[in-house]
């Protein structure tokens, strides 16, 4: 453990420009008697590093001084290269980039841990869309949203809201979030934090002010934060359904807890009957388009605006495949005239 931690006091050193004994200890978790026993064996090393005291004061490496990374272990660069699969970056505006310092990394490692880093690149491959549904076509503006994240500007959004007309205002980005393949952006606003779909956002203008973001935002919190509160939107619509006691599984699990699905009966083991759910939706057309998926397994029960969207769906596939009727050549009447006479 005091080797990972000596390697990650240089890096910290490297990225940094200079911290203070008391910085080190805060983000290695460790006591500040334990960084400066650090600091020595690195000096003792030969480590080209200085101390600065007085108000403003640290520790810094020399100029110019870069760690090798050839000395990553091999679990290090295995989990380097996993975590920067091209599926995971699309639409960002980076995967050049990325793919051009893993290449430089890669040629940096020493044989051995280069096969290792290369082999479980090639071994995992993440697909970020649920079963049954295609992958959302990458955001427009996503590439343009990240860069103002990175930038730290603020930015006049133009973004609409289904069966909305498209509206301009001003927002502090403060970070993007991928949600089973679907980006958004979470962002402050007048009215407070707000989230919006990145394929909703028609254009982004950035400006020269700079965002203003809270002390302690933490990106993932605020998430959870909006997976929380996501059932009291106000944009959101509960749905009532009946499920087919053999598609329980299939259904709560493609669903899942986005959709906040809730059992209405407890459903006793071995039951043959169907179970009532209740899960919600952020409008009609996004019910109708997630349980029409199962067919007859699923019953909507209520709200009538739904079961009328399925019901226009069935009727435009009845209309668009519906067979023409078939004749009986030799008498010359449909078989159709001949059931009805």
């Amino acid at each position: 453990m005091r080797a990972d931690r000596l390697v990650a006091i240089v890096l910290l050193l490297q990225a940094h420009g200079q911290l203070t004994a008391p910085a080190l200890a805060s983000r290695l978790e460790v006591s500040e008697r334990t960084i400066r026993r650090d600091l020595d064996a690195l000096l003792l090393s030969g480590l080209p590093l200085y101390s600065q005291r007085g108000r403003g004061g640290g520790w810094a490496l020399t100029d110019g001084y870069q760690v090798n990374l050839s000395g990553l272990t091999a679990d290090e660069a295995q989990a380097l290269f996993l975590a920067t699969g091209p599926e995971l970056l699309a639409g960002l505006g980076i995967e050049q980039g990325v793919s051009s310092a893993l290449r430089k990394l890669l040629a940096a490692l020493p044989k051995e841990t280069r096969s290792h880093a290369t082999k479980a690149h090639r071994a995992v491959h993440v697909d970020p869309t649920r079963w049954g549904q295609l992958a959302e076509e990458t955001p427009r503006m996503l590439a343009s949203l990240r860069a103002a994240v990175v930038a730290g500007l603020q930015v006049d959004l133009t973004y609409a809201k289904p069966g909305r007309e498209a509206s301009v205002r001003r927002v502090h980005p403060y970070g993007l979030v991928s949600k089973s393949g679907v980006w958004y952006l979470l962002a402050g606003t007048e009215a407070g934090p707000r989230t919006f779909r990145a394929s909703r956002v028609a254009d982004v203008a950035a400006t020269a002010e700079p965002v203003e973001r809270p002390d302690d935002f933490d990106l993932a919190r605020a998430w959870e934060e909006v997976n929380h509160e996501l059932p009291h939107w106000p944009d959101q619509i509960s749905v009532e359904f009946s499920v087919e006691a053999d598609a329980v599984p299939e259904v709560t699990g493609v669903l899942g807890p986005w959709n906040n699905v809730q059992a209405l009966d407890p459903g006793e083991n071995g039951s043959a009957g169907p179970r009532r759910f209740r899960a919600r939706f952020p409008s009609v057309g996004d019910a109708a388009f997630e349980l029409i998926y199962f067919g007859e397994a699923v019953r909507v029960l209520a709200p009538a605006s739904v079961r009328h969207e399925l019901a226009r769906i069935g009727r435009n596939l009845v209309s668009a495949y519906a067979l023409p009727p078939v004749r009986d050549r030799s008498v010359g009447v449909s078989k159709c005239a001949q059931e009805s006479a």
